[in-house]
């Protein structure tokens, strides 16, 4: 893994340390990146054989998930992505049939529009969700943009949590750990997936 900011960095310094190291990386170095996580995501059975495929829809420099929702799509295999209610401060997934309806929402992210329905929990076992972040550790855990949504949706998740993180967002130490930050159960990076420490 790569080197992180050390064990004494609090998620502040980190979020804005990632942040600024996502930035530097060039546009053809991410675009090679993400199309070699997307092929080992494909190639991992847990998110294969998934009913549903919950992911966030990608934002700026953060790993690519628009091609992988639109071959998902043409493939016929069902997809939800992530709409957030900021006065509730939760977020929830619903199932969509195209990239083309969705609607700008909180910091310009698109998600479904307002009128379609969420999933339940009963729908969402053996799912797979994939999590964004600005960096992981071997444990799982994560260091996101701050907000929480994620946290709160995921303490209540049945499904597969899988992390997609580049290789310079993988930290070689433990991340801070507050009380109400859940792991993911896998990372997937370039040509590698593997099981979180906390789950072995």
């Amino acid at each position: 893994m790569a080197s992180s900011y050390g064990t004494d960095a609090d998620k502040s310094s980190l979020r804005s340390n990632y942040l600024r190291v996502r930035r530097t990386v060039p546009a053809r170095l991410r675009i090679s990146s993400d199309e070699a996580i997307r092929r080992a995501l494909r190639s991992f059975d847990v998110f294969r054989r998934a009913p549903i495929v919950l992911t966030y829809v990608s934002f700026g420099a953060e790993v690519d998930t628009r091609a992988l929702i639109e071959e998902l799509l043409d493939e016929g295999r069902r997809v939800a992505v992530p709409r957030v209610e900021r006065a509730a401060h939760k977020m929830a997934f619903h199932e969509i049939e195209s990239l083309e309806g969705l609607v700008p929402g909180t910091m310009g992210i698109l998600e479904p529009p307002g009128d379609t329905p969420a999933l339940t929990v009963p729908e969402m076992v053996r799912t797979a969700c994939l999590v964004p972040g600005l960096v992981f550790d071997g444990a799982g855990h994560r260091v996101g943009y701050g907000g929480g949504y994620y946290d709160r949706f995921l303490a209540f998740y049945p499904g597969n949590k899988i992390g997609l993180a580049r290789v310079t967002q993988l930290s070689s130490n433990p991340l801070p750990v507050g009380g109400h930050d859940v792991p993911v159960d896998f990372l997937v990076s370039e040509g590698t997936v593997w099981g979180c420490s906390q789950n072995l």
